[in-house]
């Protein structure tokens, strides 16, 4: 069991809860990313640097994770394909992305996508705050629990 990091737009402050939890539990984590991201010493916690491109980082995490794994992405798309493959997807706000959810969260992209590039101004996400740190911690927990 193993977690990928979706990096490059992963919150500081859950990559700090991730580097707690990896040597907590002596899990293997991965932060992949296409620009160079400080990490702490630690033989669980490494830094996979692919180069710069339209989802160069979400395909290598595709093509490294298994049905075991947890990956760590608010990337829709790519917790889809997560999903698909059978390893579990958490977005950094401590939603489960599951066979039944993903599809309605891939329409809503989509749909929020076509609205903004029509013109129409959607606002955007809000900062992360204490409760969506709380949700994601306990699922990360839950998660390592089956270890």
């Amino acid at each position: 069991m193993k977690i990928w990091v979706d990096a490059d737009a992963c919150p500081v402050v859950i990559k700090e809860i991730l580097f707690r939890a990896a040597d907590r539990t002596q899990t293997i984590m991965t932060l992949v990313a296409n620009h160079s991201i400080r990490i702490p010493p630690s033989k669980y916690i490494k830094f996979q640097h692919v180069s710069a491109g339209f989802d160069v980082a979400d395909n290598e995490i595709v093509k490294q994770c298994t049905i075991e794994d947890l990956v760590i992405t608010s990337d829709i798309p790519l917790a889809a394909e997560v999903v698909a493959k059978g390893a579990t997807a958490l977005n950094p706000r401590g939603e489960l992305y599951t066979e039944s959810n993903i599809r309605q969260k891939l329409n809503m992209r989509d749909f929020m996508d076509n609205l903004r590039s029509s013109g129409i101004q959607t606002g955007g996400v809000p900062p992360i705050n204490q409760s969506d740190r709380q949700a994601f911690a306990n699922n990360l927990d839950k998660w390592l629990a089956k270890k």
